[in-house]
């Protein structure tokens, strides 16, 4: 016998818990079943007192041994009694309802109530709804605290759920069954229990009948066949009803004595009959399907009840004794197989409870980051999931299980609903920051300065990646409305790049003329003419505007060979340089512009003191090499780069003194032509 029918087997007369259902789906499940039946009128012999039948010839303490296991086999029969296909509850399996998720509990109803009777279902549909109900019950729970960490009323909250509906559904389409059912069995039962009654008035009068035996005979072996023919009845009269037919059974027989031979003719073939029961009772020690083996036996003491009358007298005791040593051979079996199931549900329960704790222990360490508590939330499902599957625990802690399982799953739910709760706050905070940024770019999107723009448009951006989610109904809106401004003012200042592109696409092309004609250049010897003549390719280098960035290195090849031949002409580098720089204070003076000689003083001042800085540090460095040789390399590298340094700062001032003269000589030409006295006609 496998667990589950050991469940239905103990708990078959149970009524569930209610406590965790919806009021809804609490009603009882019995309340429309046929009414009691009363004994009709004329029928008080039900309950007179009876013969002591075979069962009941035992001890006290052998009767009480068997008592547990008799009493059920009793209840399964009288059960059984109402409807023959009501044994056919006994072969529909007991699944792991516990651990089926809401989903699989109505798929199984469903299959239950389309494909098997509905009187052989009831237990099983009892535990498929127990279990259903728990489940819903803690669902709801959990969305209810979802709606109030929302910023929810709970008087407010409804919930829709597929689930329930068809749940719903289907267990309702079984109560209709169910009613349908015993509503049209009521009164089949009823009309049967008369039919028994009467038979059993009939088996009354064949005792006070004075006819000849024989004739009489024959009319016992009518009714025992009216009896087998006469169909269930109500299996709350069953039990008395057989023990009172069984009673006058035999008063019969005892009414036998004056036919000695067919007396114990029939008593002979109701020996060799339970013998057979007998034996087929041992042998089911040998059934490895316990289950199995239970029912038969069950079969078994309805045929020894129902089917065969009585023994002799002095094979009474000797036979029932041996048919009730089988039955409680059977009985120590089944004590044997629920302790040991019992010893598994206190396994189960030790994994329930380590479950449990784990469940706490996530629950007291709540991560304040998204993404781990999306970690955590599938660690809780598979926590949820194992204890479901890890089996039944003892009955008598079934509920404190559960009810410390739901706290611990809750205690983890508003944790995290706290936790999302903060974050629709700040979600909104960051909103509020990205309506500003989305504002800058709208503004900035057809900005002419580019200068300004550009930098203004890429920190913009840089911020946006910075803050942090916001609601999800406004996150795309937001995010397309700031990625078309920024797209339109970038889209725009990349045409005119193109543009300006061609531009230097031209330069490049001019530049690498020139480059072409001043590698063909040969010194003529007259230094003073190959200056000049260098001087002109400076210019005229100078002449040509930007080129491609991917192109710059054109002007490193143009400066290297320009340096060579000032090299060849032995000018110095500082010389070369000024030479270079000549022609640039030329075109700054063409310029007129302010803002370019400006920047030009800055750029010049800031190398300046990057070189008073090098020459300072590097003159800091040879103070630890005091103790050395002025042979050592590493000095004699110090000192060059000092010298160089130096070299490059008198370049530097030279240049400066360039761009001062420059601007005094415009500022004077300026001062010159704004005084009216300097503007005189000639006479």
């Amino acid at each position: 016998m496998d667990e589950k029918e050991h469940n239905a087997q103990i708990d078959a007369e149970k009524e569930h818990s209610t406590d965790h259902q919806e009021e809804s789906t609490s009603e009882p499940l019995e309340e429309n079943k046929p009414e009691q039946l009363d004994i009709p009128e004329g029928s008080s012999n039900i309950s007179e007192p009876v013969a002591k039948l075979e069962d009941d010839t035992q001890t006290p303490s052998k009767a009480g041994q068997d008592n547990e296991v008799q009493s059920e086999i009793d209840q399964e029969n009288a059960e059984d009694a109402e409807d023959a296909e009501n044994g056919k509850r006994h072969e529909i399996p007991f699944l792991d309802y516990h651990a089926m998720s809401m989903e699989n509990l109505v798929g199984e109803l469903q299959r239950l109530v389309k494909n098997e009777k509905v009187q052989a279902i009831n237990k099983h549909v009892n535990e498929i709804k127990h279990e259903f109900d728990l489940k819903f019950q803690e669902f709801l729970e959990h969305k209810k605290e979802e709606f109030v960490a929302n910023g929810g009323n709970e008087i407010d909250f409804r919930y829709n759920s597929v689930t329930k509906r068809q749940f719903n559904e289907v267990y309702s389409e079984y109560r209709e069954k169910r009613n349908q059912y015993y509503k049209n069995l009521e009164k089949s039962l009823k009309e049967n229990l008369q039919k028994r009654l009467s038979i059993i008035e009939d088996l009354k009068g064949v005792v006070n009948v004075e006819e000849d035996i024989n004739t009489t005979y024959k009319n016992f072996k009518a009714i025992q066949e009216a009896w087998r023919n006469a169909g269930p009845i109500p299996r709350n009269n069953y039990n008395d009803v057989w023990r009172t037919y069984h009673h006058h059974i035999e008063i019969f027989y005892d009414f036998l004595h004056l036919n000695r031979e067919l007396r114990d003719l029939d008593f002979k073939h109701n020996l060799e009959e339970k013998l057979k029961l007998i034996i087929k009772a041992e042998e089911l020690q040998n059934e490895p399907d316990l289950g199995k083996a239970f029912r038969e036996l069950q079969t078994l003491h309805k045929i020894w009840k129902e089917d065969i009358g009585p023994v002799a007298k002095e094979h009474r005791d000797a036979i029932w004794e041996r048919f009730s040593n089988a039955t409680k051979a059977m009985h120590n079996r089944r004590q044997e197989h629920f302790a040991k199931l019992e010893a598994g549900y206190e396994e189960n329960l030790v994994r329930k409870n380590e479950i449990i704790s784990a469940i706490k222990a996530i629950a007291e360490n709540v991560s304040n980051n998204h993404k781990e508590i999306q970690k955590q939330i599938k660690e809780i499902e598979a926590l949820r999931d194992a204890f479901f599957k890890a089996g039944k625990v003892p009955q008598r802690v079934n509920e404190i299980t559960w009810g410390a399982f739901k706290d611990a799953v809750r205690d983890f739910n508003r944790g995290k609903n706290n936790f999302y709760k903060n974050q629709k706050k700040e979600q909104h905070q960051n909103l509020e920051k990205k309506r500003e940024l989305l504002a800058l770019a709208v503004a900035m999107k057809d900005s002419e300065d580019h200068e300004q723009a550009t930098p203004e448009m890429k920190r913009i951006q840089s911020e946006w990646k910075k803050i942090g989610h916001v609601p999800r109904k406004y996150s795309d809106k937001i995010w397309v409305e700031f990625k078309n401004a920024c797209n339109h003012y970038f889209d725009r200042l990349h045409a005119e790049k193109n543009e300006n592109q061609k531009e230097e696409l031209a330069n490049f092309e001019q530049k690498n003329a020139c480059l072409e004609r001043l590698k063909a250049f040969q010194l003529s010897g007259d230094k003073k003419k190959d200056v000049a003549t260098i001087k002109k390719f400076i210019a005229e280098w100078k002449t040509y505007g930007r080129v491609p960035f991917n192109k710059k290195h054109i002007n490193g090849k143009f400066n290297k060979i320009i340096d060579a031949l000032f090299r060849k002409l032995d000018v110095s580098k500082q010389e070369s340089e000024l030479l270079k720089y000549g022609d640039k204070i030329k075109q700054l003076a063409k310029s007129d512009n302010d803002y370019a000689i400006s920047n030009e003083r800055t750029f010049i001042k800031r190398k300046l003191e990057e070189s008073k800085s090098e020459i300072r540090q590097l003159e800091t460095n040879l103070q630890f090499f005091s103790n050395a040789s002025e042979d050592s390399p590493v000095v004699k590298d110090v000192i060059k780069n000092i010298n160089r340094h130096k070299e490059a700062l008198a370049t530097w001032k030279t240049k400066l003194k360039n761009l001062n003269i420059l601007e005094n000589k415009l500022n004077k030409e300026e001062a010159e032509d704004s005084n009216p006295e300097n503007n005189t006609e000639e006479e």
